[in-house]
Parts: C-alpha cells; structure tokens; sequence
C-alpha cells in the first residue's frame, strides 16, 4: 500500500487549466482516469487526509504511485481524451459499463454494389446502416421476413452470391418472390441500391408514406380488375403492418430519442436504454456495474454517453437524449453529443407527458435489471471470495490471490507438445490474458522439463517489462548478465502530449523509456501459479523462478490422482476437504488449463496431418496440385502412378513429373491416423491439401 504524500505534486506545480489525469500504479498501469475544468483543485483533491476521502477513493490513492496529467484547451477536449484513455487504457478503478452478450443489430450494408440486410454483432463498420439493437436475433429475422415481401432486398452470404452469378440460377428466395435477384440481373444495381434505401427509409420511421402508396396502389389495381395483384399488394401493406406491430407506438409525435435510466446501490449501478426511433422502441439493452469509484448518478450519466456515442457518427446521435440527471459539465457534454451527430442534440430530463411516463418505465427495468442481477451475483461473490480465502489458509499466503495462473502440457506419444496458461482474476476466468507455448528447448515427451522451460519463458518475459518500464535501476556493470536483477523500483516516465507534467515521487527518472500504460501481455505478475501436476512439476516450476530470482511469487501444483496439492520442498500434500470451495476454484482452474491445451495441441496435430507429401516439390503450386489430386483421386493412388500417367495431367510436364514421383518415393506412406475422439481412421483421400 503506497503513501500518497510518497507522489503528491509539489505547490504550484499543477496547472488551473481544464485537462485529464491519470493514476498509475507501481507497475506503471494506469488505474484511473479523470477530467477536470481545473487540474489544480481536483488533483489537490485526491491528497487530503485519507480518513475524509470516500473508501473506493481512498483505495484508488494508496494503489496507485504516481500522478500524470495533460492540458487541453477546453472541457469538449477534456471529455474525448477521457473517453478515449478510458478506452485505450482500461483502468480498473473507472466504472465501465459491461454486459454479459453482444447485443444484435439488423445492419444494411451500403457500402457494398448489392447491399445486403443481415444480423450483426460487434464493432460497427464504416458503410454500413444500423438500427437495434435488439434483445434477440430471431426477432430481427422475424421482421426482415415480413418486409422482404415489400423491399425485396439482397440478405445472401457473398459465397452464395457469386455461386448464383456464376451459374445464372438465383437462391430459394428469388423464386418466391422475396429477393430482387440482383445476382442473376433481374434488376440493376441502382434498382436495387433504391430498395435497400427504400427499406432503410422505413426501419428510420418513415412508415406511412410507404403503406399510403401500397394501398393507393391496390385501389387502383382493383379499379382495373387486377385482383391477383391487388390482393398481393394488400399482403404486402399487412406485412409492413405487422412490422410495426413488433414495435408499439410510445411517443405520438414521431419522436427520435434515448432514454436513459439508473438504478443503483453503494456498490452497484443498473443502467438500461430505450432506443425511440419514429416514436417507436426499436430497441432495448442494460449494462450492470460495480462502482470501483466514488461517483453519483450524474456521473454514471455522464460514463454512460461516453460509451453508448463515443464510437458513434450521424444519425446513430439522437437528437433528443433523455436521462434521469444531468451531467456535471451538461454545456461540454451536449457540445460534444452535437458535434457527433453534425446537428444540435438536446439533452435534459422529462418533466411531464409522454415521455416522462415513459422514462418510469425504462426506470422500473433498471430497476428490475438490477434486482436480477444481485440475486444471481451474491452467491457468486460469496462463494469465490471464500474460495480464495481457504486457497490463501492452505498455502500459507499472507493474502487472497486475486491473481492466478494455471500451465499444463499437453502432446500425444511425444509429438506437438505445447503449453498453456490460463489466468482466474477474483475468480473468474479472463480469457483475454490466455497463452499458448511451443515447447523449443528439446524433443520429446518430459513433462517436467517442459514446465521448466514454460515458466522460465513467461517469467523471464515479465521481467523484461520490468525492467522496460522502469520498475528496476539498470544493472551495474560488474553484475554478471545472467544474475538477478536488482528490485528497487524507481519511477515512470512523464506523459505524452501537448502539454504534460507529471509527479512521480520523491525520485526523478530523466531517462526517456517507452511506456504508454497500456495491458502488457506478460507485464502483470500473479499471486500464485498453479501446474497441472505432482512433486516434480512443482519442482520444476519452482526451480524456474528461483533461477530467475523471483521470490515473491506462490507456487503449488494439482495432482489428478486425488486431487492432492502440493507445495515446493514438501514431502507431504495438502489435502483440502472434497466439499472446499478453494479446492473446487483449483480444479475449475486446473481443467480450463487442460482445456486450453489440449484444443492447441490437437489444432496443431490436425495442421500436421493435413500436411503433403506435395508442399515440398520445387515449382509445384497449388493449382497443380489440386489437379494431381482431382485425377488420381488421393495421394495414395498418385504414389502407385508411373512418370507417363501422372504426365497426363493437364499442365504437368515429365521434370514436374519426375519431381514428384521422387517426393512420393522418398516418403513413406504414413500409418493412418486414428480420431482419438471417435476411433475413427483418418483416410488420406483428402488429398492431404494444407
């Protein structure tokens, strides 16, 4: 724990100008980002006594062990650096709104010749038209279903396209009349481009002028006794009809607009999102967070339109964006919601009508987002904050580990042994910190060699960022290269930017190193390193650090036999009751690893085998090789071919020939492989193509 007085700036030394401000911790993270109208008074504000700061405050100041700060000229500027540090950077203590799904948008591609109508998740493309999201993916399906009746737009896959195109024969939907078949030139491309805008113009809003013009047009037709056609615009006017049913009418005067809501304890904090377009709710999500800062409802406000427009342009803005409480600098915000959409955003809270009944509604939904949340979540906590308690009892650690990493090998018979490390942070997996290794060092089946090299390899690693960073002083020059490196920490560098000052204690570091904060793959070290294993492994892995001279770091491994743990040097296991929590987290742990290993492994083995005798002819390429195979059926039969026969393949000459059989000679035809999984036998009639 790091005494803030340690890095507090010196008097005078912040600037009163707006800016942004980071704390970084003394791996030099960052861990919290800021915005100030005036740097001075709200840094000045961090390093009060710690009995008046708020608890979340106070634990923020003393992790952190150093201050950095950057000017800008005004509070718009203030707000995207924020969102963008928080972006870039991540930093544990800033609430961030996070959700358990990737919620679906029925998207329209127009930045391609033939748009396509599809379903999309993830990061949002340049070109392309977006309305949701919604809750489900069946009911964007269920919609562009009645509506391709009316807008017969292109939905295919890019494969099936240039399939249809190439054989003159359009899909299912072209022959029953719900695609225009622009693959096949039933219409232009500009014909086409019409309907895709034609469709995207009613999903906006604009609704009545389409189904006014389809029953103008079934009135007509039935003056003129073309029943048949009638009756099918009267379809299509009842599809588009029901369409809109999906989605009731909210707000009467075609209102365009996001109504935003919070519910939130101490700890936690519920938001959920109506999407109003045309005065109907296009769409819905909610994000739950844990509030690792002290903040109040307009500042969760203020972090939710940070990131629902951060990455947004255009019409994507409403123009109208209702909340329960205005943010604090309200004028910079809506400046800055303006200039993303290109036009002038109102944001406030309803007061009366429509809309404030409205916004009850998406209240009582946080309302009940967070309740549901709680009450699946509380056994969670409980459970794993015991888990990690009865781990730290077992093994003797001053601490719960909040971090772990679990390695474990994997091969068949000795071939394509690799590696993997798994990490469990209060834990639960984060999937975004797994590793995979090849094992270099040697050939071979040795269990316990291999987890040597694996926790020298990624050890080794961190210290490298280590010393980076700057954490350590450099060595002195009578230190031999291969000893310890010495642990004193010294400070990080001072920011980038246009104007940057930093506090970094009571040491200077003039040496310029290259750090931005960002997550380092291996920067971050664990508490405690799990092995899938017994009294060797653990061995090993020990031995690996003390190489290394990290002392600092726990070690223990878990035996499958009976689930044994064991610690370095000791004779005896720890045997932790069947019922532990902590013994249960060691297992998850343990058999993610396992998991993660054995997928790499058989990846690599199916790569292998896939692999042909072919790929190491001189001068044969793909081409050729695919008609070596389509003529003779395999490489099997290719190998019982004499130089005439495989001459008759179009495009192989006698030296290609002559090369080729000499390759297949050399190669002995393998024993079939077996499907471990299945028992099946991998026949070679695939050619062995890679």
């Amino acid at each position: 724990m790091a005494d803030p007085s340690s890095y507090r700036p010196k008097p005078g030394q912040i600037p009163d100008s707006p800016g942004v401000y980071k704390f970084r911790d003394e791996h030099r993270r960052v861990i919290y980002v800021g915005k100030a109208k005036n740097l001075r008074q709200r840094v000045a504000n961090y390093f009060q006594d710690l009995a008046h700061l708020h608890p979340r405050t106070r634990t923020m100041v003393t992790t952190a062990a150093s201050v950095e700060w950057t000017v800008v000229s005004t509070e718009v500027e203030a707000l995207q650096l924020e969102y963008s540090w928080i972006k870039e950077f991540d930093p544990r203590f800033n609430v961030k709104y996070r959700d358990d799904k990737s919620y679906p948008y029925l998207a329209v591609t127009l930045n391609e010749k033939f748009p396509r109508v599809q379903v999309m998740r993830g990061a949002k493309k340049k070109g392309v038209r977006y309305f949701g999201p919604y809750g489900h993916a069946w009911a964007i399906r269920e919609t562009v279903d009645l509506m391709l009746r009316v807008f017969p737009v292109r939905t295919c896959s890019a494969g099936v396209f240039k399939n249809a195109a190439r054989t003159g024969r359009p899909c299912l939907l072209g022959y029953i009349g719900k695609c225009s078949a622009p693959c096949v030139g039933r219409v232009t491309p500009e014909e086409h481009r019409d309907l895709a805008e034609d469709f995207c113009d009613f999903m906006a809003g604009r609704t009545g002028t389409y189904i006014r013009r389809l029953e103008k047009d079934m009135m007509q037709a039935a003056e003129e006794m073309e029943y048949e056609r009638a009756a099918r615009l009267r379809d299509d006017a009842g599809a588009l009809k029901r369409a809109m049913e999906k989605s009731a009418v909210v707000l009467a005067d075609a209102t365009d607009a996001d109504l935003i809501a919070v519910a939130e304890d101490e700890l936690e904090a519920a938001l959920q999102i109506f999407h109003v377009r045309g005065g109907r709710v296009r769409g819905q999500r909610g994000w739950v967070t844990d509030k690792v800062e002290a903040v109040d409802t307009s500042g969760l406000v203020e972090h939710a339109l940070q990131q629902l427009y951060g990455e947004e342009r255009g019409d994507a803005v409403p123009k109208e964006v209702l909340v329960p409480a205005l943010p604090e600098d309200t004028e910079a915000v809506s400046q800055w919601l303006a200039e993303r959409r290109g036009s002038q955003v109102s944001l406030r809270i309803p007061q009366r009508g429509d809309k404030k009944d409205l916004m009850a509604t998406v209240q009582r939904n946080a309302q009940q987002a967070l309740g549901l949340h709680k009450t699946k979540r509380a056994s969670d906590l409980t459970t794993r904050s015991r888990a990690l308690e009865e781990i730290a009892e077992a093994l003797g650690l001053d601490t719960a580990p909040l971090r772990i990493e679990c390695y474990d090998i994997s091969h068949l018979q000795g071939d394509d042994v690799v590696a993997s490390m798994v990490v469990f942070e209060d834990g639960l997996a984060r999937k975004s910190e797994y590793r995979r290794f090849q094992i270099k060092g040697f050939e071979g089946q040795d269990d316990v060699r291999s987890m040597h090299e694996v926790i020298g390899r990624r050890f080794k690693r961190y210290l490298q960022e280590k010393e980076r960073t700057g954490e350590w002083e450099e060595q002195p020059t009578d230190t031999p290269a291969d000893g310890p490196a010495p642990t004193g920490p010294v400070p990080g560098p001072a920011p980038t930017g246009p104007v940057a000052a930093s506090a970094t204690g009571p040491a200077e570091d003039t040496e310029p190193r290259e750090d931005d904060g960002r997550p380092k793959r291996f920067a971050y070290p664990p508490q405690l390193v799990v092995v899938d294993g017994g009294q060797p492994q653990v061995a090993a892995a020990q031995r690996a650090l003390d190489e290394l001279g990290i002392d600092d770091i726990a070690v223990c491994g878990l035996a499958k036999r009976l689930e044994e743990v064991w610690l370095p040097d000791d004779d005896d296991p720890v045997v932790l009751p069947r019922s532990s929590e902590g013994l249960y987290l060691l297992q998850r742990v343990r058999d993610e690893a396992h998991r993660f290993a054995i997928t790499y492994q058989r990846a690599k083995r199916a790569k292998r085998i896939r692999t042909s005798p072919l790929d190491d002819v001189s001068g044969l390429g793909e081409t050729r090789k695919q008609a070596l195979i389509k003529h003779f059926g395999s490489v099997k039969k290719l190998r019982q071919a004499t130089i005439d026969e495989i001459c008759e393949v179009p495009g192989i000459g006698r030296r290609t020939a002559e090369s080729v059989a000499a390759a297949l000679a050399s190669t002995a035809p393998a024993a079939p492989a077996v499907n471990t999984a299945t028992g099946e036998i991998i026949e070679e009639d695939d050619g062995g193509s890679s």
